[in-house]
């Protein structure tokens, strides 16, 4: 079968030219979507105050709690893909892209009811201030409208990875992009809607993105050509992405309840205080996605080697990743924390958010690359076919441990730099157990091959 010239060639050849092929379509996508989303907490927090900042910025701990769990199927998705893909399995392939396709849209409607009706009362729980409470459960409700389109993207975005093509899911990402912000201007600036008009407008981008990709499904040849009388859950392959993606889930969600206890001590120390996390957070997110793009290339070109049977190229493949994460992470993190305080004012001019939002910057940007190594080692885990092993050491090793730390060291020594130090020693520890987990799979991984 000719491979197509937008997807990229993860089964021969030298490795660092096609995996920055792969992953800086990726990056730029992750950083589109960044911007876009800076762009709503910059013009709530600039045209609606920072009360209406703080509002928008504490949810998306509680929101990524919900969505993380469902999201993970799409890795599962992109995954078994992948590793049809590389096993030159044409049937198989397409018979995973239409249960996908299908597990999506179940997926986007139980998560859209599920935010709809706990967003509120969990925004409570978190002890979110009265003068904030009201403005995040509205913008988390309408923000939830928009799940099953914005699952039907992820997946189909998926699909696409796996096979290689990262550039398709970039052009329709900007295109909804503008989208998002020209209406985020109309809906706050013109009609003073506030966080509602910021939620209404991410709505109508997801529904311009999922239109995009699934006619770019129907449009593409091959194997991962997408038919929508042919949509339907296969059983096999719905197990298959399960094993993969239920564990990823797991991962996600578990390190969202931690996240979501870390939101809370923030917003123990008032909206000042969250106003100046929310900002700094928004612009970690920029080296996170573009690490992130690594994790996503080390997943996707272990598991089409997986599937063709190359495992002496895993070892090569996780070397470069981890070379290219750590120049990312340190290159990123020393060019934000200079910038710190003049890219905190892009949020808001008030002084003391500002200073608050330098207190997580400082700790953050100088240690952010340990993060994108434990991500890579786990990305070699699933792509091998291992997510429960993933999930266990994550579990205990960053939420576990976060969890401990807030009730012991951070109980004993309220600051925010005690609680925010929790995150690097947390990244220490998993990555060190993730590489003891990945030496034991590989070494079963090659012992089953000298047996086949």
């Amino acid at each position: 079968m000719r491979r197509p010239n937008y997807e990229v060639d993860m089964l021969s050849g030298p490795l660092v030219k096609p995996i920055l092929m792969f992953a800086i379509p990726l990056m730029l996508t992750g950083i589109l979507q960044l911007l876009f989303n800076a762009a709503d907490i910059i013009v709530v927090g600039q045209f609606a105050g920072s009360t209406a900042l703080a509002a928008v910025g504490s949810t998306s701990s509680l929101i990524n709690l919900i969505v993380n769990l469902f999201m993970g199927m799409s890795i599962g998705a992109s995954v078994v893909v992948a590793q049809n893909y590389g096993a030159g399995k044409w049937k198989d392939v397409s018979q995973s892209v239409h249960t996908a396709m299908g597990l999506s849209l179940v997926c986007g409607i139980l998560v859209m009811i599920l935010g709809i009706a706990v967003s509120r009362p969990l925004l409570h729980l978190m002890g979110s201030p009265d003068d904030v409470l009201d403005q995040a459960a509205l913008y988390m409700k309408i923000y939830f409208i928009g799940m099953p389109a914005s699952m039907m993207y992820n997946f189909g975005a998926a699909i696409l990875r796996a096979v290689g093509d990262t550039r398709r899911p970039l052009y329709y990402l900007s295109i909804a992009g503008v989208i998002n912000v020209v209406f985020n201007l109309i809906f706050v600036i013109v009609f003073h809607m506030g966080v509602a008009g910021v939620a209404i407008a991410t709505v109508i981008s997801q529904c311009v993105s999922v239109v995009l990709i699934v006619l770019c499904l129907i449009r593409t040849d091959g194997c991962i050509h997408l038919d929508i009388k042919h949509v339907k859950i296969t059983k096999d392959k719905f197990i298959e992405m399960m094993k993969v993606g239920i564990p990823a889930g797991l991962q996600g969600s578990v390190f969202s309840i931690s996240n979501v206890l870390i939101q809370s001590a923030v917003n123990s120390f008032g909206s000042m205080v969250m106003a100046g996390n929310a900002a700094a957070s928004n612009l970690e997110g920029f080296m996170y996605t573009s690490m992130n793009s690594i994790y996503q290339a080390n997943l996707t070109f272990t598991s089409q080697n997986v599937g063709a049977r190359q495992y002496d190229r895993i070892g090569l493949i996780l070397r470069r990743c981890i070379l290219t994460v750590t120049v990312i992470g340190v290159s990123l993190g020393g060019l934000f924390y200079l910038l710190g305080p003049k890219l905190l004012r892009l949020y808001t001019t008030d002084p003391e958010v500002v200073h608050m939002g330098m207190i997580r910057l400082s700790i953050f940007t100088t240690t952010y690359f340990l993060c994108g190594w434990m991500d890579v080692l786990v990305g070699s885990l699933r792509g091998m076919g291992s997510s429960i092993m993933p999930l266990i050491v994550s579990v205990l090793g960053a939420c576990v441990f976060r969890i401990v730390w807030v009730y012991t060291i951070f109980a004993a020594n309220r600051s925010l730099a005690t609680l925010y130090i929790s995150y690097p020693i947390s990244w220490v520890i998993t990555a060190a157990a993730h590489f003891i987990c990945y030496l034991y799979i590989k070494r079963k991984l090659m012992k089953k091959a000298t047996l086949e």
